[in-house]
């Protein structure tokens, strides 16, 4: 072939489910051609940091063969500590000027050495209104951490095209559902087994990015420590509850109480977030994820932040082949892949 394909897989790797999709675009609408998890490999990673790359691959490597895809570039996420983003601001400067002076601005802002990090950023001209500052968007990912994600990749006997962040690519799967969203703050959670992505929105730019360690594994804790069972147990009392099924009279009392953690986690951020943001209020939540699920979670949400929070749906705009992926099929995995499409998205030579 003269000309190679620029797809790439998308690969959301987190602790509890490994996430794959592969997208097409067609007539300008992208397309989900293919979907499927795997479950994580136990210890292997937690918090964003990998702690067993070899096992990993091997989840890695059975999580894209379900797709049968002959493509072999890949996308990731990194999420976690060892990720940071922070929007700064800086005297407005010519852009070259600024790519010699960021390493010196970032020392600043990030708790490592620069020297250990790999780091990029972003002019956030849609956010910039003083003349005489920028607004710039810092993403630095420690070295070590990076090398272990492209290892992963690598030992799976795929290639490590590009590496992206979680909540950049939350951010990337809503804009392609949802548009740029105009003069509205936006924020999405997406909540996963152990950590939620914490994105904020602003005129189609991404001005805060935060994981906060809480989700779905929280409800499992509180329930198996209140109810004296087994983790399974009650991981499946949990998600009973989340589809009306039956379920011991006092698991209920235990999910509220579960809530309140949640958003007090959740609330923490988001004051730090208004507490230190010159962005107007949070206008509107999109909720997504694995654990977004859980009976009672958005509605809880709703009523403690007291802001409009909706289900976020990666199929908003975004079509999937009929031919592949069956309506049941997407309707299960719906609050799994938004990371996976956003990463998905994104192909061979972005920047």
């Amino acid at each position: 072939m003269l000309f190679k394909s620029k797809k790439l897989i998308g690969l959301d790797i987190g602790t509890s489910t490994i996430k794959v999709a592969e997208l097409e675009v067609k007539k300008k609408r992208p397309v989900l051609k293919g979907f499927s998890m795997y479950e994580t490999p136990e210890g292997t990673i937690s918090g964003g940091d990998i702690h067993d790359p070899e096992n990993l691959s091997i989840g890695v490597q059975a999580a894209i063969s379900e797709l049968g895809t002959k493509t072999k570039r890949v996308s990731t996420g990194l999420w976690g500590s060892s990720v940071i983003l922070k929007k700064i601001s800086v005297p407005r400067m010519d852009p070259e000027l600024l790519r010699e002076q960021i390493r010196y601005e970032a020392e600043q802002y990030i708790p490592y050495d620069v020297n250990e990090v790999n780091l990029e950023y972003k002019i956030l001209d849609a956010v910039s209104t003083n003349p005489e500052a920028m607004e710039v968007l810092l993403v630095a990912a420690k070295q070590d951490n990076v090398y272990k994600y492209a290892e992963v990749i690598l030992n799976a006997g795929f290639d490590c095209e590009t590496l992206d962040v979680a909540g950049l690519a939350l951010a990337n799967c809503f804009e392609a559902n949802y548009g740029v969203v105009q003069d509205q703050v936006i924020g999405l959670l997406n909540v996963g087994a152990a950590v939620t992505n914490f994105v904020v929105i602003e005129n189609g730019e991404v001005i805060f990015c935060r994981d906060v360690p809480v989700g779905g594994a929280t409800y499992t804790m509180e329930l198996q420590k209140a109810l004296g069972i087994s983790a399974q147990e009650a991981e499946s009392i949990k998600l009973s509850l989340g589809v009306g099924e039956p379920a011991p009279e006092e698991a209920a009392g235990v999910l509220n109480s579960a809530h309140e953690i949640f958003q007090e986690e959740i609330g923490g951020s988001v004051d730090f977030f208004v507490n230190t943001s010159n962005a107007g209020q949070i206008a509107q939540f999109f909720v997504t994820g694995g654990a977004s699920s859980t009976g009672g979670l958005i509605e809880s949400l709703q009523s403690s932040l007291r802001v409009k929070c909706d289900i976020f749906d990666p199929f908003f705009n975004i079509g999937h082949d009929e031919k592949n992926l069956s309506p049941d099929y997407v309707a299960q995995v719906r609050n799994y892949c938004s990371v996976a499409i956003g990463l998905g998205l994104r192909t061979v030579g972005d920047a």
